[in-house]
């Protein structure tokens, strides 16, 4: 035979040979689980888990960027670690109210958040009251009394004349559009269906009729509901300062706020500090009655601002968002260079808007309000103000989603979204 006819033979064995040395390996790499089928699945699944692990962390950081929201009241925490160690007190239980107030006068929390943490301060009340029913002080000129009750969503109104609280409260002076003529005879049409004479509602609240504020809050009540004010009344706190001084949650937030950023004297923030720390004892009503009046002004002046601003069309749009800035020259623009007071003129006047202009695509725009803060050095303070439209637990953190240009050429002071 010639080796021709040998090759055949010779190639196939090798070849079988071949074959077996690789299904060894397989075999073996099988054993060892480092197979390529293996190698592959397990490489795949690895990149799942990080595209889902990417993932998860682009929307942990949507969450952080776009949405901003508050927890509850550090005051009603020390509260209630204080109640935890039998170590608290009336006062102590006064300023958590005033904290949590706070926080809804300042549009911090949702409503369900506000009812929620008021009654748990409810029951707190209510346990007070009843170990402090049989202690002698119980009636003094001393004592301290603390009660749950639905009032008026009125600004002040007990410490003002009801006429003036309605012009200057934003949940009233925006529904009725008292920036325009028309917005005016509204009022008057709706203080009339109260059958309340105008001579008793633009006098002090201490001086009307007893008839007629026994029964306020109801009739005030019944004639919002047919204007559409259907959250006219709400859920708070009074505090009774032996047997004349009584003052409502908010009115103290009020003051002690315009204390904070008090611009009349020259006085420093520590000073502004210190003053409205001081309107939060018992001790010093003076500093309190003092930080209402600041407050009925600021108020006034928020409201003469938010009519400027709409009746001179210094709302602008955008594109994705409203603006407004105040011009040096307007009326306390140097109140409005602090952060409170700004947030408060913002929010209003966003309501405001929204409440005036027929495009109905402005509710679901932020607004961006900027002021000078300080002439001199050319700075400004910025803050965002969700949309109207907003009713989400979740407040959206208009600054850090629409203040995406470049501010190199100016100095800006960023306050914190609203």
């Amino acid at each position: 035979m010639t080796i021709s006819a040998f090759l055949p033979m010779t190639i196939s064995s090798e070849m079988t040979k071949r074959r077996m040395r690789m299904g060894v390996t397989l075999e073996t790499r099988a054993r060892m689980g480092r197979s390529p089928l293996g190698a592959v699945e397990r490489r795949i699944e690895r990149r799942r888990e990080k595209r889902e692990w990417e993932a998860r962390r682009r929307e942990i950081l949507f969450d952080y960027e776009q949405y901003e929201y508050h927890g509850t009241s550090s005051a009603l925490v020390m509260f209630e670690l204080a109640w935890v160690m039998s170590k608290d007190t009336k006062d102590m239980l006064w300023w958590s109210v005033v904290g949590l107030t706070d926080q809804w006068v300042q549009d911090k929390i949702t409503h369900m958040k506000y009812v929620t943490d008021v009654g748990t301060l409810q029951r707190h009340v209510s346990r007070h009251n009843h170990r402090n029913e049989d202690e002698e002080n119980s009636l003094s000129i001393d004592c301290m009394r603390i009660s749950f009750e639905y009032d008026l969503h009125l600004a002040l109104y007990q410490h003002w004349s009801l006429y003036e609280s309605i012009c200057n409260s934003c949940y009233t002076s925006s529904h009725f559009k008292l920036w325009s003529i028309h917005g005016q005879k509204k009022l008057q049409e709706f203080l009339a269906d109260m059958g309340l004479p105008l001579k008793q509602v633009r006098q002090k609240f201490n001086s009307m009729d007893i008839s007629i504020k026994d029964n306020l809050r109801e009739v005030i009540e019944e004639s919002s509901n047919k204007y559409g004010m259907k959250d006219i009344r709400i859920q708070t706190f009074s505090v009774h300062f032996g047997f004349k001084n009584k003052f409502l949650a908010s009115d103290v937030v009020h003051a002690a706020a315009a204390l904070l950023e008090n611009i009349e004297k020259d006085e420093s923030r520590t000073d502004n500090f210190i003053n409205a720390l001081d309107s939060l004892s018992r001790s010093n009503l003076e500093k309190l009655h003092h930080g209402i009046k600041l407050a009925k002004k600021k108020l006034i002046s928020v409201q003469q601002t938010v009519a400027s601003c709409i009746c001179t069309n210094q709302i602008l749009s955008q594109g994705p968002f409203l603006y407004c800035y105040l011009m040096e020259g307007t009326p306390d623009v140097k109140l409005f260079s602090k952060p409170m007071s700004l947030s408060i003129l913002s929010k209003y006047l966003l309501k405001a808007f929204v409440r005036s202009t027929k495009n109905k695509r402005c509710r679901l725009l932020p607004l961006i309000m900027a002021a000078p803060m300080d002439v001199e050095k050319g700075t400004v303070i910025v803050l965002g103000i969700p949309p109207e439209a907003e009713s989400s637990d979740k407040k959206k953190c208009v600054l850090s989603n629409y203040l995406s240009v470049s501010w190199s050429s100016h100095e800006c002071t960023s306050a914190r979204p609203s």
